[in-house]
């Protein structure tokens, strides 16, 4: 799926998911302000509160994944523009309630098994990921749970905002491991934090200042975990919104997009200036 969009505030963003290459289905799910307008009730109701993008990761096997990314992303949207009170509130709020509606839809679910016999076994409940970015004038709120990632670039320098959730991600910053060691380590998709798993969810928040020229990223582990910051950097800085998601996702194929790629990239261009006057 992919959609591309120019703001009036100004912003332009394209946000775009695949399959992948080995991946028989996409798990993921991603959400912007023009695909997700019907549910929260069309544009004037996106204007008065500010623009929210946001990309999932579905876990749990088969369909599981696939209904798990997309229940949280609309259960966000609608919680996050459906309900009066501060916007910083409601983001957090929208978070805490797309966790809820995760895990009692994985609840209710009928378990769900793989194999026969004595091999058979019980596949986890489903759960998801979810990066989100809310930009409000001149400063941008981003929250996240999972290894799903955000990413912001000013003068042409990337830096990742979010922090991962993983086993792996926890244990570097323990200086346990060296980060070289991620490319190798097979505990480097093991999540410790996840929408759906637990009644109750702790929520990363950053704020971060949001001034024109600047770049957002938001990416599943499809693609940052086999593209390099750098290369994603490069895109970012040459291309708009709309080319860079599509040559990110190229870049994703290239290193052989084991999993599904999801990007969102969202771009405050630089206002013309006033000619000084003689």
């Amino acid at each position: 799926m992919e959609n591309a969009r120019v703001e009036p505030a100004p912003l332009a963003w394209a946000s775009l998911s695949d399959v992948g290459r080995v991946r028989p289905a996409n798990e993921d799910y991603v959400g912007d302000p023009e695909r997700l307008a019907p549910l929260v009730g069309g544009a004037p109701r996106l204007a008065a509160r500010g623009s929210l993008f946001a990309v999932a990761d579905g876990m749990g096997g088969h369909a599981r994944g696939e209904i798990a990314s997309k229940l949280a992303i609309d259960v966000l949207y609608a919680t996050f523009y459906n309900s009066p009170g501060d916007p910083v509130e409601m983001f957090k709020k929208a978070i805490l309630t797309a966790n809820t509606a995760v895990r009692r839809a994985g609840v209710l679910a009928r378990p769900e098994t793989v194999g026969d016999g004595e091999g058979a076994r019980t596949l986890p409940r489903m759960g998801t990921t979810l990066v989100a970015a809310l930009v409000l004038g001149r400063w941008v709120l981003i929250g996240n749970i999972g290894d799903s990632r955000a990413y912001l670039m000013n003068d042409g320098r990337l830096e990742q905002v979010s922090r991962d959730h993983s086993y792996l991600a926890e244990e570097i910053r323990r200086g346990l491991v060296p980060p070289d060691a991620a490319e190798t380590s097979p505990f480097r998709h093991l999540i410790t934090r996840s929408l759906g798993t637990k009644d109750e969810v702790e929520v990363d928040l950053f704020w971060r200042p949001w001034p024109e020229g600047s770049t957002l990223l938001l990416a599943t582990d499809g693609l940052h975990g086999c593209v390099e910051e750098l290369e994603m950097e490069t895109i970012l800085a040459s291309r708009p919104p709309d080319v860079a998601v599509k040559a990110l996702v190229k870049a994703a194929h290239e290193a052989g997009a084991p999993d599904n790629v999801s990007v969102v990239v969202v771009h405050k261009p630089e206002l013309p200036r006033k000619k000084d006057r003689a």
